[in-house]
């Protein structure tokens, strides 16, 4: 090209370069020197020292947790850790501890000297004079490496082996679970409330161990039983009723999110999911061994492919909401969602772990990198949910059964008409959880930090029968990794599965975050009886009774609820447990209990659920549709079976006494109480209402309060012009009863 041919373009060339140019020199501040040479005094003296002995490790020297790399100054700037200026930056954020995480992690808050140094820098540029870390090969540090230090905290350690220890007063304790309680009480200068009166002692153990009240006949026999062991038969007893499985079934399946309908939006029932709860009822009625519990929910289709309960042990993994409306583009993002969920459902539930944290960066909190997450999902890659035709009992006919399981057709919805796979046989690591940016195939693996550095998967792995080709077997491997209390995550699993009995007892685990075993959670207030708790598990042959046999007939458990001020200002929380704190019950013993005192209460086992709210059986027998929750047990702070949930709620609201006096379910229930009292003499109805509803006599005042109640009210009613004056005014007094406080709370 000739310069004379196009004058025109030359010229808007230059001119556009003269523009460039001046922007350019226009965004460099015209101290611009003056503050590098600033900043990098600043570095060299004082911020470089801070962050290479506070940070570094963890941030872009050995490792690069949560996705936060300052070795240099281009990864620092693209991590948006220091957008908005120095006071205003995320890094200032965290080590002035103004936001979580607080940083260092590990170790003392950083003198505030040092932070205003640090933002000062960051407004003057965050410059470097040379990288923190020189790397020969030029290369990034492996960014998931685990520490001896991390497996050093306290939940991932093996267990300890601890023995009772000494205590003065030995008269106060019945098991070695009180030796450790006592040993605490003494350390703090408290003593423990002497033993509680038989009859709140029956009362007690049947709310926690069935859900149901004792009988009359029941508490009288207690009462009266002179033998030494009567407290202990007792136990056994109630042990050994069908009704503990149902009551310890819907506890889990509180921990396992379990629900019979897809949810989002359209929410399509799942029919046969219900086998999965009769499997929990079954097993723990059977006390099946824990580490087996374990193992089925997780891949039982695998470990026991012939047995109907193994099968429907699977349902745990399914249980999630899944969308069933989908747009091809939202095909996979789908499938990851339900990756996600198994994978963080399996952590929560069996080892108290937030892992699904760690699905966008590594876990801010605990060791567990990103990458640990994505190949803990790889195990669930080809997963999904089946209906199959299996008889759930012996000689019973087939009926169609809900399982997680790999090789079977899937349970049709909506999106199959558009080609929607169910599963990708290659689950991804994904930087920050993005699709759309795939670092690698994620091989199936377990949480390092709950391995010893020469072991990986390989160790688990389960060898298929000869022959077998329907499913992959990763799952099988998960499952022995995690009741492996020698080498893999089954003293975690203990620890947890013990202080879930813990939790459920006395209202508080020793462990007070039950699904969170991990930085975030709280420390536990009695680590050796925790560690010894879990040990007598993994020696009972991971039976649970025998564990609630040792909780129940302790000292601890029995004692009174007595209130001492001078105590409680040592100890308000009850934490070390110089009292049994009376608790609410939950939603499904309020209204079985209510069912019960009236006749209505239906026992039978099993089966498909039911929406109806004034169906006769236990509460654990109501379906749960996800968009339509049964509104007496979401009045009394049912969960909304989304995710695993560890601790209920328990909140106290107007709404919960007007459903006492004023629904249709509390008057229908007062009326049959009053009818059960009908044939009773009227110098004993008052008192035969009290035995039923609290299992004890009414007091004087009590007594002569309800009978002149029931006569006023029945003259009020006559004067009314009703029918049946006397009957009324008993409904109303059962009415009053159950709407009392002692009614719905564990003694």
């Amino acid at each position: 090209m000739r310069m004379s041919r196009h004058p025109a373009v030359l010229m808007l060339l230059a001119l556009l370069l003269f523009v460039i140019g001046r922007s350019a020199l226009a965004q460099v501040p015209p101290d611009h020197a003056r503050r590098m040479k600033e900043g990098l005094a600043l570095f060299k003296e004082h911020v470089r020292p801070a962050l290479t002995q506070h940070c570094l490790n963890c941030h872009g020297g050995k490792t690069i947790k949560g996705d936060f790399d300052l070795s240099d100054r281009k990864p620092l700037m693209s991590s948006g850790a220091i957008e908005g200026g120095g006071k205003e930056s995320l890094l200032y954020a965290l080590i002035t501890h103004a936001e979580e995480p607080h940083m260092p992690q590990k170790g003392s808050k950083l003198p505030a000297e040092t932070a205003e140094r640090i933002a000062r820098w960051i407004d003057l540029g965050a410059p470097y004079d040379r990288p923190l870390v020189e790397r020969a090969d030029g290369g990034k540090p492996r960014a998931t490496a685990i520490s001896d230090e991390d497996r050093q905290f306290w939940s991932f350690r093996p267990l300890l082996t601890v023995a009772p220890p000494t205590v003065r007063d030995t008269a106060w304790t019945r098991t070695p679970v009180d030796h450790f309680i006592l040993s605490k009480l003494e350390e703090h200068g408290l003593k423990p409330n002497p033993t509680a009166d038989r009859r709140v002692l029956i009362r007690r153990l049947s709310l926690d161990l069935l859900g149901l009240l004792p009988t009359p006949e029941e508490v009288d026999a207690f009462v009266a039983d002179p033998a030494p062991d009567a407290y202990e038969r007792l136990v056994d007893r109630l042990l050994a009723s069908p009704q503990y499985g149902e009551r310890w079934a819907r506890h889990w399946m509180d921990v396992a999110r379990f629900a019979e309908s897809h949810g989002y939006e359209q929410d399509y029932d799942r029919p046969y999911a219900y086998h999965y709860r009769d499997f929990l009822i079954d097993a723990l009625n059977r006390d099946m061994p824990y580490d087996q519990f374990v193992r089925w929910q997780v891949a039982g289709d695998e470990l026991a492919p012939d047995d109907p309960l193994a099968m429907a042990a699977t349902g745990f993994l399914g249980a999630s909401a899944f969308p069933t409306q989908l747009t091809e583009a939202e095909f996979e993002s789908a499938r990851y969602e339900e990756l996600s969920d198994m994978t963080a459902t399996t952590g929560s539930a069996f080892l108290g772990l937030s892992i699904g944290c760690a699905r966008c960066h590594d876990h801010k909190f605990d060791p567990i990198p990103a990458e640990d997450y994505y190949r803990m999902a790889a195990t669930f890659s080809t997963a999904i949910r089946s209906e199959m035709e299996i008889s759930p009992r012996p000689g019973e006919k087939p009926v169609k059964m809900q399982v997680t399981s790999e090789g079977f057709p899937h349970t049709k919805h909506n999106a199959d008409g558009r080609g929607f796979p169910h599963f990708y046989p290659t689950t991804f690591i994904l930087s920050r959880g993005d699709l759309n940016q795939k670092k690698g195939e994620a091989r199936p693996s377990f949480l390092r930090v709950l391995m010893s550095a020469d072991r990986d998967a390989s160790s688990w792995r389960v060898e298929p029968p000869a022959g077998w080709t329907r499913t992959s077997f990763r799952r099988a491997a998960l499952a022995n990794w995690l009741t492996d209390a020698n080498q893999g995550a089954g003293a975690l699993a203990a620890r947890v599965a013990v202080n879930r009995l813990w939790h459920y007892r006395f209202g508080r685990g020793i462990v007070a975050t039950p699904n969170d075993f991990g930085a975030q959670g709280e420390r536990p207030t009695h680590l050796e009886l925790l560690d010894w708790l879990a040990s007598e598990l993994i020696r009972e042959g991971w039976r649970l009774k025998p564990i609630h046999r040792l909780i129940v007939t302790s000292a601890v458990y029995c004692q009174s609820g007595e209130f001492d001020e001078s105590r409680a200002a040592i100890d308000r929380e009850n934490q070390w447990h110089w009292r049994h704190v009376s608790r609410r019950l939950e939603a499904e013993p309020i209204r079985d209990i209510m069912l019960q005192v009236a006749g209505l209460l239906d026992l039978r086992m099993h089966g498909p659920g039911s929406l109806d709210p004034s169906m006769g059986r236990r509460s654990v027998y109501f379906f749960i549709k996800r968009s339509e929750l049964i509104p007496t047990m979401m009045l009394f702070d049912w969960p909304e079976h989304l995710v695993s949930i560890g601790q209920r709620g328990t909140t106290t609201t107007a709404s919960q006494a007007l459903m006492f006096m004023n629904s249709s379910e509390g008057r229908r229930a007062a009326e049959h109480f009053a009818i059960r009292l009908a044939g009773e003499p009227d110098a004993n109805v008052v008192r035969q209402a009290y035995r039923m509803a609290f299992g004890r006599e009414p007091t004087a005042a009590e007594a002569r309060f309800s009978t002149d109640f029931i006569k006023n009210q029945s003259e009020a009613y006559k004067q009314a012009g009703q029918s049946n004056p006397g009957q009324l005014a008993l409904t109303d007094l059962c009415q009053s009863l159950m709407g009392t406080s002692e009614l719905i709370y564990i003694p």
